[in-house]
């Protein structure tokens, strides 16, 4: 099989090759992992926590090396790069913090004579399939759960990663954790599709696309065992006549356009007050235009390569039938001299007098794109909001509580911000609803999503 090559989209230089795992190398990782999970599942919780301590201190001892291979493999500006080696500490650390009370056994309603307790218990072995767009923390999600509740875990990462899946390993290994326990495989597509069928995988987390997603469901079809998927997003936010505007722009434009507009929550759609509308796009653009494009590996870029010339090339055409449709450009090109076609190089696109007929609006951009509308009231907003195939998250921009938690309960998605964006909350269900999958990751829920209950009811000895 023609080996898997890790093209920089700084400067289309090769990072890395690595060879596709055989299927005899397939087949030891799955007998490992299950002869693993026994004893792994016997150690109390405290010596799983401990060894999980041991890999976060590892990747704290290593965040600049890390750093470094994130921004050479997926193109994040270097500056950045080090906060995501932070996120998924927090993550772990987070979970390793609530791990033993959310793991006890959760005794029922006291019953004379009886003994009644649910005791959550890990399903086996779980495949965890990460993307490439944050590839710490997007895997971190999955992997310290299923390992903190018992389980074994096989990473698979994306072809554009596959490094960041070693540095996991590197880890895990430096904390001794006992063989089999956790293991990576780099594998192709249809092999992917195997592994989920395989009879010992008894649990698979996907993070990607909706077409990935499907995939997974396909291949995983009749099989009865639980499968979550964090797939893609429409993400929007609304801007009220309340809000502070120029605090909502700027963070705004952070949310579109940090990480290139890659990520699952970033900001794609924005619906402003008409009230306010003139002025928070003139606060929006005059933000965006500050922007640097250039090289991830350029300490003042703060706006890098997409991952490839493929996603620049579709965003570049969702802007072109758009424009076409009638919507206006509010940035100019030739600011940003890097931003050619048939580069990864991507300017922040900033467009104004767009509608939900338009792909720019309905369909995942994923790219430093943003597309604005002026609405009349909360009513107008929350029907803009909700006309999406999407639902992972959304932001409301006010000074008012209470009409923020009354568009909340309405709003078709999993999360629901007041005045932040674009932020994954370890102590909050990640969720997503509608096209953006389902399954819930983090929080004290996550360790339901990696464990089954099992029922333990005693009579008492007369």
């Amino acid at each position: 099989m023609t080996p898997i090559e890790i093209i920089s989209p700084s400067d289309g230089s090769t990072v890395a090759t690595r060879d596709v795992a055989t299927d005899d190398e397939i087949n030891t990782c799955l007998e490992q992992a299950q002869l693993a999970q026994k004893t792994w599942m016997a150690l109390d919780v405290t010596k799983r926590i401990s060894y999980c301590q041991k890999a976060m201190d590892w990747f704290e001892n290593n965040k600049a090396i890390l750093a470094q291979g994130i921004s050479e493999q997926m193109g994040r500006p270097i500056q950045y790069a080090q906060g995501e080696i932070s996120g998924l500490i927090e993550r772990a650390e987070y979970m390793m913090g609530i791990a033993q009370d959310a793991l006890a056994d959760k005794p029922a309603t006291p019953l004379a004579g009886f003994k009644r307790f649910i005791r959550p218990t890990p399903l086996g072995t779980c495949l965890i399939i990460a993307p490439w767009n944050y590839p710490y923390l997007t895997a971190i999600n999955g992997v310290i759960t299923a390992l903190l509740a018992g389980n074994t875990v096989l990473l698979k990462h994306s072809a554009q990663t596959l490094l960041c899946a070693e540095a996991f390993l590197d880890a895990f290994n430096a904390a001794g954790l006992p063989k089999g326990v956790f293991q990576i495989l780099h594998v192709s597509h249809s092999q992917t599709a195997d592994l989920v069928q395989a009879p010992s995988i008894k649990f698979v987390s996907f993070t990607g696309s909706v077409s990935g997603g499907k995939a997974i469901e396909l291949a995983a079809a009749g099989l009865f065992k639980p499968v979550a998927l964090e797939l893609g997003g429409k993400d929007a936010a609304y801007v009220r006549e309340d809000a502070n505007v120029i605090s909502a722009a700027e963070n705004l434009a952070d949310g579109a356009f940090f990480n290139s507009g890659q990520s699952c929550c970033g900001i794609e759609r924005i619906y402003v007050h008409e009230s306010v509308f003139d002025e928070f796009l003139t606060a929006i653009i005059k933000t965006s235009k500050k922007l640097k494009l250039g090289s991830a590996l350029n300490q003042d870029t703060t706006l890098g390569p997409m991952v490839s010339v493929r996603s620049a090339n579709f965003a570049r055409e969702q802007i072109k039938q758009a424009l076409e449709q009638g919507a206006i450009s509010h940035i100019d090109e030739q600011d940003f001299p890097l931003s050619k076609e048939g580069s990864c190089y991507l300017a922040p696109h900033i467009l104004s007098n767009v509608n939900h007929d338009m792909a720019i609006m309905s369909e995942e951009s994923f790219a430093p794109v943003v597309g604005i509308m002026k609405v009349k009231n909360d009513e107008d907003a929350l029907a803009h909001i909700n006309d999406s195939q999407y639902g992972l998250t959304a932001s409301i921009w006010t000074q008012d509580e209470n009409a923020m938690l009354a568009l909340a309960n309405d709003i078709e998605t999993g999360t629901v911000f007041m005045n932040r964006c674009d932020y994954l909350d370890p102590a909050l269900a990640w969720v997503g609803v509608k096209g953006s999958g389902r399954g819930c990751a983090l929080s004290y829920l996550g360790f339901a999503q990696v464990t089954r209950p099992k029922s333990i009811h005693i009579r008492e000895a007369n």
